[in-house]
C-alpha cells in the first residue's frame, strides 16, 4: 500500500524567531484506510561540532568538548492509535520555539565544522509487517535583533609593496599603489557590504581583483581551541587591467544560511573576514585582509 507522509509549515520562507510559535499541518495521502500506532512529531535545535583533520590527535580532550549541544527538544504526540482514512489528511500542529533554562537559541548556520540547525520530525508507526514512515523538515531561526544601534564606521586602506606583511624579498616586488575604502566593517546581515577600491598605479599588468568572503570556526574548551579559516564565496569585481585611477565598486551579499551574526560562546565561535585580492599577471596575489563584524537589526 502506498502510502506519503509530509509536513508543512505555515511560512513559506520557514523563518521563525524564538517565542514565535512554529506552526503547520502533517500531510497523509494513502489509496485506502491504513491502521497506524500513533503519530508523533518532535523539535530539535542542536549545534554540531567537528573537528578538522588537522586537530584530530593535536587536541586529545577535545573529543568530550565537541559533543553535540542541544538547544532545545520537544515531542507531541499528534495522534493516538487508530485508523487513517483514505485520500489526504491534513493534521494541524503548533510548537512554541522556547528554549530551556538559560540556552540561548543561536541562528541557523551551515558551517564546515560548526553546524546550527533546527528540524521537526515526524514518525508514524505502524504494524510488524509494514514499515514504519518518518519525514523531517528543517527550519530557520533568526535570532532576536541587535538591542544597540550600529553606526557604519568607514574603513580607509592603502596597499603598496610596504604595506604587504607575509613578504621575503620586499625589493623583488613591482610597485604599485592600490587605494580603496569599505563603507563599514560592522555590518547588519541582510545589507550588502559596499565600498570602492581604485588602482592609482601599477607597474605590472593586473589580471583580476577579487573579494574573498572567509568564515573563521573555532571549536574547543579550557584544553585548546582549534581555528579554521574556510572560504564561503568569491566574487570578481574586475577583469583584466583596471584603468589607472578609476573607482571599482564594492558590492557583496551576504549568503543566507552561510553566514549569521557573529558568535562567541564557551565551546565555539564563528567569526567572518572579507579578503580584498588583486591577482597581478604573473599570478601574484596581493591580499588585504579586514574582520568583520555581522549583526541582526
Amino acid at each position: 500500500m502506498s502510502v506519503s507522509l509530509d509536513i508543512r509549515l505555515k511560512r513559506a520562507n520557514k523563518v521563525y524567531r524564538e517565542g514565535e510559535t512554529v506552526s503547520g499541518v502533517i500531510v497523509l495521502s494513502c489509496k485506502e484506510a491504513m491502521q497506524h500506532h500513533g503519530i508523533s512529531l518532535s523539535l530539535e535545535g542542536i549545534v554540531n561540532l567537528q573537528l578538522s583533520s588537522k586537530s584530530v590527535g593535536v587536541f586529545e580532550a577535545f573529543y568530550n568538548s565537541v559533543k553535540p549541544i542541544p538547544l532545545v527538544s520537544s515531542n507531541i504526540e499528534v495522534a493516538k492509535a487508530g485508523k487513517i482514512p483514505g485520500g489526504k489528511t491534513e493534521i494541524p500542529f503548533e510548537f512554541p520555539l522556547q528554549s530551556k533554562g538559560n540556552k540561548v537559541l543561536y541562528e541557523t548556520y551551515h558551517g564546515v565544522f560548526v553546524n546550527i540547525q533546527y528540524t521537526l520530525r515526524c514518525d508514524l508507526k505502524r504494524s510488524l509487517l509494514a514499515k514504519d514512515l518518518s519525514r523531517s523538515c528543517e527550519f530557520i531561526v533568526h535570532s532576536l535583533p541587535h538591542k544597540g544601534k550600529t553606526v557604519p564606521a568607514p574603513v580607509n586602506f592603502t596597499i603598496t609593496p610596504e604595506t604587504l606583511q607575509n613578504t621575503r624579498e620586499r625589493s623583488a616586488l613591482p610597485k604599485f599603489l592600490i587605494r580603496g575604502h569599505l563603507d563599514a566593517t560592522s555590518c547588519v546581515i541582510n545589507q550588502p557590504l559596499t565600498g570602492e577600491v581604485v588602482v592609482e598605479k601599477s607597474d605590472v599588468p593586473i589580471k583580476s581583483i577579487e573579494l574573498q568572503l572567509v568564515r573563521v570556526e573555532t571549536c574547543g574548551c579550557a584544553e585548546g581551541y582549534a581555528r579554521d579559516a574556510t572560504e564561503i564565496q568569491n566574487i570578481q569585481i574586475a577583469e583584466g587591467d583596471v584603468c589607472h585611477g578609476l573607482s571599482v565598486p564594492i558590492y557583496m551579499i551576504f549568503p543566507r544560511l552561510f553566514t549569521c551574526p557573529t558568535l562567541e560562546t564557551t565551546n565555539f565561535k564563528v567569526e567572518f573576514e572579507i579578503n580584498i585580492v588583486v591577482v597581478l599577471h604573473d599570478d601574484h596575489l596581493i591580499t588585504e585582509n579586514f574582520p568583520l563584524k555581522l549583526c541582526r537589526t
